[in-house]
């Protein structure tokens, strides 16, 4: 063979090489990346080839699957009461994809689990269609439709009840809402109203329980009472405290305003809690100093992004301030950002005697066939503050409902704790403020329940935006709600 022949066999056979170098790559490594991808037109006609299982609670489902004739996918996602539940399914739509619980579990719902190729073995053989099986949610029907209603009509809101003693999340609402079955298919007009839900400046796709971090104003005044008593600032709850009026914070000039005339000179931690001392909480967090104010709200699970299983914001603590910017952050101001989750777990704790239970939503999952694939453990997440002080606490947010600013949060013949908050927004407070409210109910048996409320009444005068007036009825209906179904 001469030698240009035997340059263009080399080369040939270098091109074969490649090939089959490039074919098995595509064929063992990416197998299953490119089977799963998304753009993969196969996967969506798969996963709506046959009805998709259900995301149930009490016992219900809350979805349902629809027959579509004349398509590539078969079958559509429907919801019941869509809106109100979209926070914890999210959506399964042929033609924009899905979220949350639907895109999390869809193996399962879809049927395509690895734990589930015995019955679909078994179903080949005995000619049985493929069948999706179940996720069912620690959700409470009642606290959710309590929540909902409770948000609605109040512009931009959320809500979020745990159980404390496992962390079972009870409630997760948010308003604006949407309904995912206006969109489940894959037709123009369903991807048009995608597009402008999408482009809706109220963001009602936003789920703001577990996505939105806001001020917590006044409520996180429990955390720094945690920390003043966890790190022996104070022990006695009924002691005066070293609290001038006026207090000129650190390195300024700059005085700590509280909100209106109220008695907050040397007030107890019982008295600051109960009428909202921003003095006293804020000197607080200033004596204690930033190390030890970031120690204790971590304690509590801020500047960590939760999984429960759907991924909800970190709230945030600053960890480099000086002394005035401590003052603030102790207050829940400067920087200070937190979820309605976090709040919720921040109660919680507080409820379940120091104990913080890892949230979650998802008790079950099951089979077609009903028998549970996998079933969730209640798994303790840490210890912010001892039991000792956690009852302390517990009195001061007793002394909130039954004798200060969260009043209207009473349920007769229950043992209920609270704390309010206004929270700042907008450039130097020139937006209505964020209207906070954080609870618990306590029975003999523990505390079934922890709420956490937030409300953005864009429409409300802002002299009647309060966490006490516009928040706390929405947490006592949820609470109501827990302990009612539990009777």
């Amino acid at each position: 063979m001469n030698k240009p022949l035997r340059r263009i066999a080399v080369f040939c056979g270098l091109l074969v090489l490649a090939l089959l170098v490039r074919d098995n790559w595509l064929q063992y490594v990416k197998a299953d990346h490119l089977a799963e991808h998304d753009m993969n037109r196969r996967v969506p006609i798969e996963r709506y080839a046959q009805p998709r299982g259900d995301i149930i609670v009490d016992g219900n489902p809350i979805t349902g699957s629809k027959k579509v004739d004349g398509d590539d996918f078969k079958y559509k996602r429907t919801y019941k009461n869509g809106p109100m539940w979209s926070p914890v399914t999210g959506f399964a739509s042929q033609r924009i994809g899905a979220t949350q619980i639907e895109s999390i579990e869809d193996r399962i719902l879809t049927g395509n689990d690895d734990r589930l190729f015995f019955r679909r073995s078994l179903d080949m053989l005995t000619g049985k269609k493929k069948e999706g099986g179940n996720v069912v949610t620690t959700l409470n029907a009642a606290a959710q439709k309590a929540a909902y209603n409770g948000l609605k009509g109040r512009g931009k809101g959320a809500v979020a009840a745990i159980d404390p003693q496992t962390g079972a999340i009870l409630a997760l609402a948010s308003t604006p809402s949407y309904d995912p079955s206006s969109f489940a298919g894959n037709t123009n007009k369903e991807a048009e109203t995608f597009t402008k839900l999408d482009k809706d400046p109220d963001k009602p796709l936003l789920n703001r329980a577990l996505r939105e971090t806001y001020p917590p104003g006044s409520t996180f005044k429990v955390v720094t009472a945690a920390a003043a008593l966890e790190h022996g600032l104070y022990t006695d709850i009924d002691s005066k405290t070293r609290s001038p009026l006026p207090w000129v914070m650190p390195n300024t000039r700059t005085e700590l305003k509280n909100e209106g005339p109220i008695p907050c000179k040397n007030a107890s931690l019982r008295q600051a809690l109960r009428v909202s001392c921003n003095t006293v909480f804020g000197k607080i967090g200033s004596d204690l100093g930033k190390d030890k104010m970031l120690e204790t709200a971590e304690e509590f699970g801020f500047n960590e992004e939760q999984f429960v299983p759907v991924r909800s914001n970190a709230s945030v603590f600053p960890k480099d301030m000086d002394k005035p910017q401590t003052a603030l952050s102790s207050i829940g101001q400067f920087e200070t950002a937190a979820t309605p989750l976090q709040m919720a777990m921040v109660t919680a704790a507080i409820a379940n005697d120091g104990t913080l239970m890892e949230p979650y939503m998802v008790n079950s999952l099951q089979a077609p066939s009903l028998d549970v694939v996998e079933k969730h453990s209640p798994k303790e997440m840490g210890k912010p503050l001892s039991k000792e002080n956690a009852q302390k606490l517990q009195d001061m947010m007793q002394t909130v409902v039954e004798d200060g600013t969260g009043t209207k949060a009473k349920i007769p013949g229950v043992t209920v704790g609270g704390k309010t908050g206004t929270a700042q927004h907008g450039l130097n407070n020139s937006k209505n403020p964020y209207a906070w409210f954080i609870s618990y109910a306590k029975t003999d048996s523990g505390s079934p329940v922890a709420v956490a409320v937030v409300v953005e009444d864009s429409d409300a005068a802002r002299d009647d935006i309060s966490g006490g007036g516009l928040a706390a009825p929405i947490a006592r209906d949820v609470m109501k709600a827990v302990l009612d179904s539990k009777k």
